[in-house]
Formats: C-alpha cells, sequence, structure tokens
C-alpha cells in the first residue's frame, strides 16, 4: 500500500506484503500476547475490563459504554482508551445522545444488581446440581465437536478507506475516515488515534484534529467487492458472504481435490492472488469452524493470517484466553453481565458454569458453554440459501416534528422498501414501522396486513395510521429516524405448487389432475352451451377458461393473494398524490383468489380458510393421484374403506396380489375424514 508504519507502537501492524516475502506460515503469537485478559489499562480489552467489573454505574460504565461497539477493532491496542473515552464524554454531556445512554447506563445497572441478588440467592445444593447439568450438557456438546473441516473467514483491511486510497495514494499517509455524520470506516492511520467505525464524525474530529473525512461511494465498493469474489469463488463456489467486505470458506473440497497444499498455503495462495488482481489486502482466520476462524482472522491484521490446528488441544488452548467481548454475539450490555459475575475471559465459563441456567437461561447456556468448547457451525453455503425473514428500509435525518414533512420521509422509505423487495422477490403481511425520536428512544409499531403487500402504495397506506397513533401518543412527535421492515414473508419467486412433496405426492401431479379437471370443465360447459345456447352457459365458458388460462400460465405464483375484478388495472397514484389522496389503508379486496383451485372465494377469512382447508382435503388429493386419463388404473373405482361385514369385492384391476390391496387401503384410509370408521 506504499504506507510507511511509525516505529513503536504499530510497528508490528506493517502490511506484511511490503516486506521482501511474507512467510507462508506466519509465527503464532506467544501464548502471552494472546492473554487478552492481562492486557494494559491502555489497551481495549483492559478498559472493557476494568469498566465491566463488578456492578459499574456512575461514569466508568458510562465511559466504557460511549466507546461504543468497534472497541476490538484491529489497530486498536496501543491507543489510550481511557484518554480517548474521556473525550468521548465530555464532547457528549448535554446532548441528547448522552442522556439516552445514561438512561440505557442505569437500566443495565440496575438489571446487573438485580442478577447479583438473584445469584447471591442460589444455594450450594442447587449450584451442584447445576453443576453436574453443565457438566452432561458440556458432554454432549463435545460428542458434536468436528475438526475434520476447514473453515476460513476473510476480512478485507479497512475496506473502503483502501478503496479511497487506490485513487487517492496520498491518503495513505495521513489519517482518514469514510463518512461524516457517523464513520463508516478508517485506515489504520487514523486508528492509532483512537478513530474507529461508527463513531460520530464531530467527536472523531476532536480526538484527530487533522482527520480527513472522504464522502463514501458505495457503488465503488460493490464493484471492487464483485472483484474479490470472483477470486474466492474459483477456490470454493459456495462461499458465504456475510458483508460487502467479508466472507466464509470451506476449503476442505479444494484441499481433498490438492493434497499437496496445506491449509495456511493455500490461504497464502488466496490472499496473495486477491492483492495483485484488486490490490486490496485480506486478513484471515483459518480453523475447525466458522466461529474460530472468525475470532483468528483479527488476530494478525492487516495483511495477515492465523491459523487454528483442528486439534482439541489447540482449540482449548486458544479460546480460553480470549475476552468474551471477542466472540461473535457478546455485545456490550452481555459484556457487563458476564464481568459483572466473574466471567471476563471464555475460561472462566466452565468455572462459573454453575451459573450459566440460573442467571440467563437456555438459550445462554448453550450458547456459552459452545463457546467455551470453542464449538461452532461447520456448514457454509451461499446467503441466497438462508431463509430471509425480513426486508427492511430505514433513514436518519435531522430532527423533523412537521406531520407533512414526516410523511413525506415515510413515503420515501416505503419506495425504497419496494424496490428492495422487488429485488429479492417477495412480498409481506407483517408490516414494522421504527422511530428514534430526538432524544434517542427507540419505538416499534406493528398491523398485520390482511393479504401479502409489496407496493410503495400499500407500504405507505398501512404505515400511516401507525404514525398517526405514534403521534397521538407522544404529542409534538419530533423524529430522526424512522424506517419500515416488512416480515411475515411470501417469496413470490417460487412456482412449486402448494400441492408439491404432500404426503409424498409430487405437486406435478396435481396440477396435471387440476388441468384435467378444468379440461374437463369447459369441454361441459361446451356441450351445455350447445343445448342450451343460454346466457349462463356462456358464462361459464368464459369462467372455465379463464381458470384453465390462470392454471397454465407460465408467470402464475399461486401463493399471491391478488384482487378479483373485471376491470383494467389502473395507473398507480405516485408518492405524493398517494399521500394527498388518503392517509388511511387501501381497502379490502371484495374477493380472494384461491391458490388450489383459482376460483375466487368471498372476501371473508373464515370461510376463504374453510375453502382452502377443503381443497387440500380427501377428493383434490385423491384426483392428483390418479394415473393420467386412458390409462387402465384411471377405470378403476376410488373405494372408502369398508367395514369387516358386508366389504365389498375389489374389481379385477385390483386383484394383483394382497399386498398392493393392503398398500391402496391404508393410503385411502389415511385421508378419510377423523372419527369415520
Amino acid at each position: 500500500m506504499g504506507q510507511k508504519f511509525e516505529e513503536g507502537l504499530f510497528k508490528d501492524l506493517a502490511p506484511s506484503f511490503q516486506r521482501p516475502r511474507e512467510p507462508i506460515s506466519p509465527p503464532r503469537k506467544a501464548a502471552d500476547e494472546l492473554d487478552f485478559a492481562e492486557s494494559s489499562p491502555a489497551s481495549p480489552v483492559g478498559v472493557a475490563a476494568a469498566a465491566g467489573a463488578g456492578v459499574g454505574g456512575g461514569s466508568t460504565s458510562l465511559h466504557h459504554s460511549l466507546l461504543g461497539p468497534s472497541l476490538m477493532k484491529a489497530g486498536q491496542e496501543g491507543v489510550d482508551q481511557q484518554k480517548v473515552g474521556e473525550i468521548i464524554y465530555a464532547a457528549s454531556v448535554g446532548s441528547k445522545f448522552f442522556e439516552n445512554e445514561e438512561r440505557r447506563d442505569e437500566a443495565l445497572t440496575a438489571k446487573i444488581e438485580e442478577l447479583l441478588k438473584k445469584k447471591a440467592k442460589l444455594l450450594p445444593g442447587q449450584l451442584k446440581y447445576e453443576e453436574r447439568k453443565a457438566d452432561e450438557h458440556i458432554a454432549l456438546l463435545e460428542s458434536e465437536r468436528d475438526l475434520t473441516q476447514v473453515i476460513v473467514h476473510m476480512d478485507c483491511d479497512a475496506f473502503y478507506a483502501s478503496v479511497e486510497e487506490l485513487d487517492r495514494p496520498d491518503l495513505k499517509l495521513v489519517p482518514m475516515a469514510v463518512g461524516s455524520g457517523v464513520l463508516t470506516t478508517c485506515n489504520y492511520q487514523a486508528r492509532k488515534y483512537g478513530i474507529r467505525s461508527g463513531m460520530a464524525g464531530h467527536i472523531a474530529a476532536k480526538i484527530c484534529p487533522k482527520l480527513v473525512f472522504i464522502k463514501p461511494n458505495f457503488e465503488k465498493y460493490m464493484k471492487k467487492a464483485e472483484e474479490i469474489r470472483g477470486v474466492i469463488a474459483k477456490y470454493d463456489p459456495r462461499y458465504e458472504a456475510t458483508s460487502v467486505d467479508e466472507a466464509y470458506l470451506n476449503l476442505t473440497p479444494y484441499l481433498t481435490a490438492h493434497p499437496e497444499l496445506d491449509p495456511e498455503e493455500l490461504v497464502h495462495q488466496i490472499r496473495s492472488e486477491i492483492l495483485s488482481t484488486t490490490q486490496i489486502s485480506i486478513s484471515a482466520g483459518i480453523g475447525p469452524n466458522a466461529k474460530l476462524a472468525k475470532v483468528a482472522s483479527n488476530i494478525n491484521k492487516p495483511n495477515g493470517q492465523f491459523y487454528i490446528p483442528p486439534t482439541r488441544e489447540a482449540v482449548m488452548q486458544f479460546i480460553s484466553s480470549l475476552p468474551v467481548r471477542s466472540i461473535n454475539g457478546v455485545g456490550r450490555v452481555f459484556e457487563r453481565e458476564l464481568n459483572s459475575v466473574g466471567i471476563n475471559t471464555c475460561g472462566d465459563i466452565f468455572t462459573y458454569r454453575s451459573y450459566l441456567m440460573p442467571l440467563w437461561g437456555e438459550k445462554s447456556f448453550t450458547f456459552l458453554l459452545r463457546t467455551y468448547l470453542g464449538i461452532g457451525r461447520t456448514t457454509i453455503r451461499p446467503i441466497s440459501e438462508y431463509p430471509r425473514k425480513s426486508v427492511g428500509s430505514e433513514t436518519t435525518f435531522a430532527d423533523i416534528s412537521d406531520p407533512v414533512k414526516l410523511r413525506e420521509k415515510l413515503m420515501k422509505i416505503a419506495i425504497e422498501l419496494e424496490a428492495d423487495m422487488g429485488r429479492v422477490e417477495v412480498a409481506g403481511r407483517t408490516l414494522i414501522l421504527k422511530i428514534k425520536m430526538h432524544d434517542y428512544q427507540i419505538f416499534s409499531r406493528q398491523k398485520l396486513c390482511p393479504r401479502p403487500i409489496k407496493t410503495s402504495t400499500d407500504l405507505y397506506n398501512y404505515s400511516v395510521p401507525l404514525l398517526t397513533a405514534l403521534e397521538r401518543e407522544y404529542p409534538g412527535l419530533k423524529l430522526r429516524l424512522m424506517g419500515l421492515r416488512m416480515t411475515n414473508l411470501v417469496n413470490l419467486a417460487k412456482r412449486e405448487n402448494v400441492g408439491s412433496n404432500f404426503f409424498g405426492f409430487q405437486g406435478q401431479q396435481l396440477e396435471q389432475a387440476q388441468e384435467r379437471r378444468l379440461t374437463q370443465e369447459l369441454h361441459d360447459a361446451i356441450e351445455a352451451s350447445t343445448k342450451s345456447a343460454t346466457t349462463s352457459a356462456t358464462k361459464t365458458i368464459t369462467f372455465a377458461a379463464a381458470n384453465l388460462n390462470a392454471e397454465t400460465a407460465p408467470h402464475t405464483n399461486p401463493w399471491e393473494i391478488t384482487r378479483s375484478s373485471s376491470k383494467s388495472p389502473q395507473k398507480q397514484p405516485g408518492p405524493l398524490s398517494a399521500f394527498k389522496e388518503s392517509h388511511q389503508p387501501s381497502p379490502p379486496p371484495d374477493t380472494y383468489l384461491c391458490p388450489i383451485c383459482s376460483k375466487p372465494q368471498p372476501a371473508d377469512d373464515i370461510k376463504f380458510n374453510q375453502h382452502i382447508d377443503w381443497c387440500l382435503s380427501r377428493p383434490v388429493i385423491k384426483e392428483a393421484t390418479k394415473q393420467p386419463a386412458g390409462s387402465k388404473a384411471s377405470a378403476a373405482p376410488n373405494h372408502g374403506p369398508r367395514s369387516r361385514s358386508g366389504s365389498k369385492a375389489p374389481e379385477p384391476q385390483e386383484k394383483q396380489g394382497k399386498e398392493k390391496e393392503k398398500k391402496k387401503r391404508r393410503v385411502e384410509g389415511f385421508f378419510e375424514p377423523r372419527g369415520r370408521k
């Protein structure tokens, strides 16, 4: 990168690719260097331990809270965090943000006091019981340990800043940050002063007056990220990109195909190729699971790598001295709670294992024991294969109290959310409105929509009443952030029939059965129209043909509930027109379209659900299991269950053995309504 690091505090952080040749296997740091818990008070962990020990409260815990969530970022090792905390504290006093942080700190302090009271009431016998239960769970978790995979976490070094330095090499020699209101990242020159991502711009300027601010260019960053991913995909096509600048890889298949390489050599090769191709340096962690690889990637930053051998002894040695805050999933609040009872490092979890379940419950109990053992997930897959639970969009702005301007902001957010939902091809039933008031208090309200929605007009119309209710609840409402999030999603990209694999039957069979049924309806309607020539028959023909077209249309989405109307679709109103015309939700549809039979039904939820139950019941499924027309099996009558006395003899086509007859009766009897004998 052409950057010359100063001697002293940051000498060991000099980029390795500046050296004549980086060793294939970077030397592991000594055990005492990895023992972050014994760091000096000037280190990030030293401040964390000092501030988090005991109940905290007062200015000590508040100082620690104001340091922000990025305290463990690489490049902070030589910074006097106590001095940085004093600057942040002095710059924040009197602000609404400071008052909100004070309220949160007081609430957390009170919660920790209750936690300690609960801890003091635990009896020795109960603690012995909890200890035995924890030991049993540890033994169970040990049986799940998988040391066969080679998982790598790759993280770009100060990615946004590095991309900007490619266009402006002069920025490599000065402290620089990307962003203004809130910093997205900063280079390692700025980190020497205690600057880090998530810090307010005006506070960063007080800490480092000569800091250079650069406006972010996300389009440029995404383009560079795609170049990096192009290299990564050559080694693991199923890599998991967790953000724009980091990804997980499972290199086990590649190493199996190339036995001449070991994990460290291969990762060094990947990093070197990325650097030569994109001019962006990468740091990497190599371990037997994703949790360990994530932590390891932060050790030898920037432009380094750290390898954890796939043995239980190496894993336990690595994990035991790590501070709990370094584990993904432990934030500032949980860290203070753990520190209050004496859990500062991952090794302390075992010492205090008898307190985990009584104080934090089963979920945290399992999470902490897995952390102590260094056990994590080994399945790496593309992020697109994970089920999406929500889609949202939010924006921060200067304080606004004008109701008209707030609704204009809300409409813009709805338009952005519509675009995001369109990209991932989903609609949703539950709409959530999130607001942050001028005093940094956060509230949310939600609405269950009568049908899946995705358009900006619907998003806006259903969210306006939520905003109006908040205005009535908090007179003079003044906001600095607003957002919309849609949950309870329906995947519009899936065209699989709802009968697919239903009780073992393929959706294709159900589609064929429906097509045969609709074809027969059309044939019957034509025949009826020839005999009677009535208007009703003509309507029946039109209706049956429309249903057939709907069933066989290539882009029909059986999951989407749409409005049924004979009128041509009208143009949707624009953002401002929608705002001016109405603040109320759009009226519910007159009819619902059944996703099974495609027939319109009355817009009554109870009746509509009953109709869907009927469509999925015995008659429809039996029809779906029939053989295609023309086969002998299709002529076989459909017998229901018979009583022991008077059972009807089976047809000749079914007399092909006792086993076939028993199997058929079991299948048919399974779909009979309950209670029938």
